[in-house]
Parts: C-alpha cells; structure tokens; sequence
C-alpha cells in the first residue's frame, strides 16, 4: 500500500493530500483498534452503523500514523496537528473533519483507560474544524417538497415521511425506528428514541398526524403482503423503513422540483429548526426538541438567531436606525 499521500513535508509539518485515498480492510487494522471497536459494541451498546462509521475514520487515522511512523500510544496532539490540517485541505466536508477527530480522541481516551498511554495522559487535545452553518431550505421549497407526493399508496407513505422528518424534526434513524405506538394522535405528539437511548417525546404538528393516519387507513395494507407488526413506516415490502429507503425517498421528491442535490432526510432536520429560531423559538427550546446533549450543539443555528433578532429589532426600536 502506498503510503505516500500521508508522507509530512519535510520542514513543513504539513501532510500532503491525495484524491486517492486507499481503503483499509479489516485484516490489516490494528488490533489495538479492533480492540476499541470492540469496547464500543459491549460496553456502550453502539449501533452497527456507528461501529462502520467509526471504523472508516480510524482506518484514515492508521494510515497516517503508519505513514509518518507514529505510534498510536505514544502520538501527540502537536503530531496530530498535520493529521487534522490534511483531512481539511483534502476537501472533506467540516462535518466529516469533525467527525473523523472525534474518532481519533475517543481511540485515544480509550487507550489512556486501559493503561496503555503515557501514565497522567488523560486526553490529547486536538485542532477543531470551523463548523459552517448548514444548508437551509426555504420554508417555501420545504413545503412544495413535503406536499410534492401524490395520493396513491406510496404517495401517501412518502407524504407521512418527509411530514414526521420536518415536523418533528427526527434524524433517519429516530424514523426508521418509530412504532405504531409511538405517535399520540390527540396530543400532536411524538416518542424517538435518540443517540445514546435517549427518549425524548417531541411534538410533530397536525399536518403531520393527518398525514400518517392517511397512510395507516389508505396505504400501509398495500405495501407488501405481510407488513412488520412493530414498524410504524414500512418499505415497498412491508418490511421496516430503513435508512437508504428514507434518502431515497427524499430524493424521489426533491429532483423533480429542482432542489439542489444535498437536499436529503436532514435537509430537513436543518429546516425544521431553522424555521423555529426564524419564527423566534429560542435555542434551548429548540435544543430539546432536536434531543441535542449540549447547547453548542445547536449554537450553529445561531446565525438564524442573530439574522432575527437584528430584523426584530431594526423594525421595532425607535432609534435603531440612523434616518
């Protein structure tokens, strides 16, 4: 394998960029690795999809530690700095450089609990990627693209879809997983299970109610022959929704409108809490409704924040403008 993309300018201390990135598979990955993956399916009880996840960003990682001949029980925050540098000039996107230095500190923090690292070590601190605000859709492109399925069965399982994504809120996974029970039609109310098990009941709006009552009366009994009894959104099958099925359904509906091709399930996440701080929820309101941990979490909706609090301002303080 050629390691040579990650080779450190000499006298630089910047790692060169490559497009051909290659792939590490499993039987060359560290043990030391496997070991943390491990750990993370038996005692935090992570999911498969986070497990893939965190293994394609460490076996990034492993490529650049091999290539510079750094040891992953002896490497630094200062050797690391290259690392964090090269994943942003490689073009990633910031979410991504995140997401990837966050992988390589939970690796190290691991490895610092089992007494491998230097005694005293408790964590490496690590360069943080600037965090660009999110693609937002219009309330107006929103809406068209909610409202753009049809009548007919599926038609009336994708309207329930993109109607709970917005007007709830709800990452894919959170969707995939809702059961019949979950949904409290009376109330506009709605149970998620989040990241971490977390449970969180959120309110979803009529539109949304509506919505899925129609697929439950008019369309669930046609998708499949037998539908998954524990399932609220089924596939084509009747088998759970799953996360591609979720994507592909948003794109189904959002290309013949014209929408721009990063237009996915969390397009309209991004939406629905724009759209709150623009109708002038406040930030921690908004917090919990997105089931976000920390405030700085939801700080990137900021910017919306600070757009509407000027315009509310400008148009009702007497002195607010020079003329």
């Amino acid at each position: 394998m050629d390691f040579g993309f990650w080779a450190l300018e000499r006298g630089a201390g910047r790692a060169a960029a490559s497009a051909n990135f290659p792939v590490m598979h499993d039987r060359m990955q560290d043990p030391r690795i496997s070991d943390f993956l491990e750990a993370l399916q038996l005692e935090r009880d992570a999911s498969p999809h986070t497990i893939t996840a965190y293994r394609t960003d460490l076996a990034d990682l492993q490529v650049f530690l091999t290539a510079n001949d750094l040891d992953l029980d002896a490497v630094t925050g200062v050797d690391l700095e290259p690392y964090s540098l090269a994943l942003q000039e490689r073009g990633l996107a910031p979410a991504t450089v995140r997401r990837r230095l966050a992988a390589a500190r939970s690796l190290l923090r691991h490895r610092t609990r089992e007494g491998a690292r230097t005694a005293g070590v408790r964590d490496v601190p690590l360069p943080r990627a600037p965090q660009a605000p999110p693609h937002a859709l219009t309330s107006e492109q929103t809406i068209a693209l909610v409202e753009h399925p049809d009548t007919t069965p599926l038609g009336l399982r994708d309207r329930a879809v993109l109607e709970l994504l917005y007007g709830a809120g709800l990452r894919v996974s959170e969707l995939c997983g809702l059961r019949p029970g979950d949904l409290d039609g009376e109330l506009g109310l709605v149970r998620v299970l989040g990241k971490g098990g977390r449970e969180r009941v959120v309110p979803c709006g009529g539109q949304a109610v509506r919505a899925v009552e129609r697929y439950l009366a008019r369309s669930r009994t046609h998708l499949g022959a037998r539908q998954d009894v524990d399932a609220l959104i089924v596939n084509n099958r009747g088998g759970r929704i799953t996360r591609r099925g979720v994507f592909l359904i948003v794109r189904r509906h959002a290309e013949p409108l014209g929408l721009p091709e990063w237009v996915g399930p969390h397009a309209l996440r991004h939406a629905f809490a724009t759209h709150l701080v623009e109708g002038g929820c406040d930030l921690r309101t908004v917090q919990e409704l997105l089931g976000h941990q920390r405030i700085a979490t939801t700080a990137i909706y900021t910017h919306v924040a600070g757009t509407h609090l000027r315009d509310t301002f400008l148009a009702a303080h007497p002195r607010a403008r020079s003329t």
